[in-house]
C-alpha cells in the first residue's frame, strides 16, 4: 500500500508516519513537506519513506506526489493564535482533493477539532463552552477548521473520514474512545494522546469503522 502524509513534520503527523510505517511494514509512504529539514533522522533513513518537499498549494509537485497513491492521511492542523486568515488550509484541501481526484485517489484520513459540528453530537456545556471560548480566542484558527469539514464533506470523495480531536496532549498512552459530542462514550473528557490520534487513524485504515463520518476521539 502506498501512503501520501501530510503534515508529517508536525508532532502529531510525525507518530502518524511511525505508526504506520509500525503496522504496515510494506509499505511506502509519501512525505509531502514544506520543510524537509523538520523531519526526524529514523524517518529520513527509512527505506520505506520518500520525501518530496512542496508547498501545499504547488499542484505540479502535489501530483508528482500522489502518483500511485492509496489513501491520503492528514494532519494538517492551524497555527491556533497565529493563524493567518482567509481559511488557507480550507483553500490546501480544495487543491489537494482536486488532485487526489485526478489521480483517481478516493480516501482521505484527515485530523479535524470538536469546533467541526456533527450532525450526531449532542449539546454538551464542557465543549460548548470550550468552543465557544476558541472561537473567540483562535477566531482565524477555528473560521479555517469549519471550511476545512465544509470542504472534505462536501468533496464528493467515496471515501472520508474526519478525525475530530479536543485538546491535545503528549500522554503515550493510546487508549481512546470515539464517539460524539454529549455521548455516553465522551462524557466530560476533553483531552487525546498525539499517539492515540496516530493509532486511531492507523487502525482506521484497515477497519473502515468510521467511512463518511467525523468521530470525536478522547483518552480514557
Amino acid at each position: 500500500m502506498k501512503f501520501l502524509v501530510l503534515g508529517s513534520t508536525g508532532p502529531s503527523g510525525i507518530l502518524l508516519v511511525r505508526e504506520t510505517l509500525s503496522a504496515y511494514t510494506d509499505s511506502t509512504i509519501i512525505l509531502y513537506v514544506r520543510s524537509p529539514g523538520k523531519i526526524p533522522d529514523d524517518l529520513k533513513g527509512n527505506a520505506n519513506c520518500t520525501v518530496v518537499e512542496g508547498q501545499l498549494d504547488d499542484k505540479e509537485a502535489l501530483s508528482k506526489a500522489m502518483e500511485g497513491v492509496d489513501i491520503v492521511l492528514s494532519a494538517l492542523g492551524p497555527a491556533q493564535f497565529t493563524h493567518p486568515s482567509g481559511t488557507p488550509l480550507a483553500h490546501s484541501y480544495a487543491n489537494i482533493i482536486k488532485v487526489m481526484k485526478s489521480h483517481n485517489v478516493n480516501r482521505l484520513l484527515a485530523l479535524g477539532t470538536a469546533s467541526i459540528e456533527d450532525p450526531s453530537d449532542k449539546f454538551s456545556i464542557l465543549y460548548y463552552s470550550m468552543i465557544k471560548t476558541v472561537s473567540i480566542s483562535m477566531r482565524n484558527a477555528y473560521k479555517d477548521i469549519i471550511a476545512i469539514g465544509q470542504v472534505i464533506r462536501s468533496s464528493n470523495l467515496e471515501h472520508w473520514t474526519i478525525i475530530r480531536v479536543p485538546a491535545l496532549g503528549n500522554n503515550t498512552s493510546k487508549e481512546l474512545v470515539a464517539g460524539y459530542i454529549g455521548d455516553d462514550k465522551i462524557k466530560n473528557r476533553f483531552t487525546l494522546n498525539r499517539i492515540g490520534f496516530a493509532s486511531f487513524v492507523v487502525e482506521e485504515i484497515g477497519t473502515k469503522q468510521w467511512d463518511l463520518k467525523a468521530p470525536l476521539l478522547v483518552s480514557i
